[in-house]
């Protein structure tokens, strides 16, 4: 049996901390590292690069990182695999190979392609159209002996689950080994959330001793035969792994009780974590099943051109101040789609000017850039001496920005060419999977109606007392993963009970009023004491075209747990 696969993630997003390729490298003992550079919202800003330069379209900041660290990793035998080639893997594979050459270097490069779908004019009028691919491309350029491997739009999981199978020699049939390489994956994908960051335990991780100010470790994972892995970070690094750090990255933007991935179906319900020492947290138990028949596509067009001002209203009769300005600026917003967020009332008898404020913003979306340009900001500015007490703006004037809208798709496998380009310019096809499933997309969601908390005497709390969330968006969709805190305390399968009867679509929508009129879907994960959430259509379009205050649905989760709510008296310390 092979040992395990040590994987490290030097990367969650396109901006993320440029330093960590080289902490990673210098940290301790890696295999292979690995970066996640795409997004939804990425790839509408990779596709409107190419707009201006044909040649780019990649992650120009990975490239940085390799001019900086390229040859430590070749040192040590490193093998480097990334998605930062967005809609150009090809350009960026020959941009690697000039700075390699500048540094006196010879790595072996290769790249995978065949996600793009644009030259087959599937999708009238899109900026970007790509297929999520799998593993198996960057499985093949490592065994063929690449050094660095660049991809397009693989899953985030990919850049885990290629090198895993190279190392051990699974095959398409390797479900379970498979599905768990999916989840190593998944879990230090998006780096730093693995260790504690947008932990909403973050203040226990202070009291146990993680220093605040210290930056955070990046995230491994220890990749078993069976599939099987230990999710843990460099000695002396900040942060910290613990069952809840890893459960919160476990139940980020996933939408149901499935995780469908090009390789495999992971069943999140089988999943067992526990800690197997200081920062080191065991995951076993994975299950896997066949792939989906066809692949998701994400695709992005041009929705048009937005903008928007805000409103800084102070002190007394805040609402009647902002119903004034609204009905002054009314006359002139033609623009096809207008947004007023809601001005909340200021702190009474703030002792600060900033705290007896609000904010109200007005933001418009029209196809074309004159309905948002100075014909909304103009007005609004004149405004300024003829208009409530205090006006004042955040803001000068702003220009137009063009946004964009993603929606998701799904294409047979038959019409996509998942193709390596070995570093001798060989080309290799993959060949698809032989076996498909169709999970029942109501496995494991909650039942309704389900049965409702034994009677007993009720107190009111923050949802958040011993239960946390993460958060966040796919596409217009919003997902919150809700779970009971891991603090040893003897209540917890009495709370995870009491979660999982408590959250039901109605309320959810009681909790989220935006949801009123929205569907709501509640998982129930129990293996994990969590439920997975989701708010269908909360987002709108998608982050670059929502007018919601969170677009992206960062802080969602971390509002539920401040919601005050009936909980039962011996669930409560």
């Amino acid at each position: 049996m092979t040992e395990p696969l040590v994987v490290g993630n030097c990367s969650g997003f396109y901006g993320d901390r440029l330093s960590a390729m080289r902490e990673q490298l210098e940290g301790g003992r890696l295999d292979v590292l690995t970066g996640d550079y795409l997004a939804e919202l990425t790839m509408l800003i990779l596709g409107k690069d190419t707009m201006r330069d044909a040649s780019l379209g990649y992650a120009r900041t990975f490239v940085r990182q390799l001019e900086d660290c390229l040859g430590l990793a070749l040192e040590q035998g490193v093998k480097i695999v990334s998605n930062a080639g967005g809609l150009n893997p090809a350009g960026l594979a020959y941009r690697i190979r000039e700075v390699a050459k500048g540094l006196g270097l010879d790595p072996a490069v290769a790249h995978v392609e065949g996600d793009d779908l644009r030259p087959l004019d599937l999708y009238e009028g899109a900026l970007t159209a790509n297929a999520y691919l799998g593993g198996f491309g960057i499985a093949a350029a490592l065994t063929a002996g690449a050094d660095v491997v660049v991809t397009g739009r693989v899953t985030d999981a990919s850049v885990v689950v290629g090198p895993a199978v190279a190392h051990h020699g699974w095959t398409t049939a390797s479900y379970d080994e498979l599905a768990g390489a999916v989840v190593a994956g998944h879990v230090i994908e998006c780096g730093t959330q693995a260790t504690g960051g947008n932990f909403s335990g973050f203040r226990q991780l202070i009291q146990a001793g993680m220093d605040p100010a210290r930056p955070l470790g990046f995230p491994i994972a220890e990749v078993a035969a069976d599939g099987s892995s230990v999710i843990t970070k460099h000695d002396g690094t900040g942060g910290a792994v613990t069952v809840d750090t890893v459960t919160a990255q476990l139940v980020y933007e996933i939408q149901s009780a499935h995780y469908l991935n090009p390789d495999v179906t992971v069943d999140l319900g089988s999943i067992r974590l526990h800690q197997d020492g200081v920062d080191r947290v065991a995951v076993t138990g994975v299950h896997g099943d066949p792939p989906p028949e066809r692949l998701k596509v994400c695709v992005n067009e041009l929705g048009g051109f937005r903008n928007q001002v805000e409103f800084v209203l102070t002190g007394l009769d805040v609402e009647e101040k902002a119903e004034w300005v609204r009905s002054q600026l009314a006359p002139a917003l033609t623009a096809r789609e207008v947004a007023w967020s809601r001005a909340a009332a200021p702190t009474p008898d703030a002792d600060t000017e900033e705290g007896a404020s609000t904010l109200l913003r007005c933001t418009v979306m029209d196809p074309q850039p004159d309905a948002v340009g100075k014909a909304f900001t103009g007005p609004a500015v004149e405004l300024a001496l003829a208009s409530y007490p205090g006006f004042t703006m955040t803001t000068p004037p702003q220009q137009p920005t063009p946004y964009g809208i993603y929606r998701p798709e799904y294409v047979e496998r038959a019409l996509v060419q998942h193709t390596v380009v070995h570093p001798d310019g060989r080309r290799e096809v993959v060949a698809d999977p032989t076996e498909f499933s169709d999970p029942d997309p109501a496995a494991g969601r909650r039942a309704s109606p389900y049965p409702a908390p034994a009677d007993s005497l009720n107190r009111r709390a923050p949802l958040g007392t011993f239960v946390h969330a993460r958060s966040g968006d796919k596409g217009g969709d919003a997902n919150v993963g809700l779970w009971v805190v891991n603090d040893g305390d003897p209540r917890r399968a009495a709370r995870v009970t009491w979660l999982a009867k408590f959250m039901s679509p109605r309320k959810v929508r009681e909790l989220v009023p935006e949801a009123a009129d929205l569907d709501v879907e509640v998982y129930v994960l129990p293996h994990l004491g969590a439920v997975n959430v989701i708010i269908r259509g909360l987002l709108g379009q998608g982050v670059a075209a929502s007018t919601r205050f969170d677009p992206q649905a960062k802080g969602l989760g971390e509002w539920l747990r401040s919601r005050v709510v009936h909980i039962q008296e011996d669930l409560l310390s």
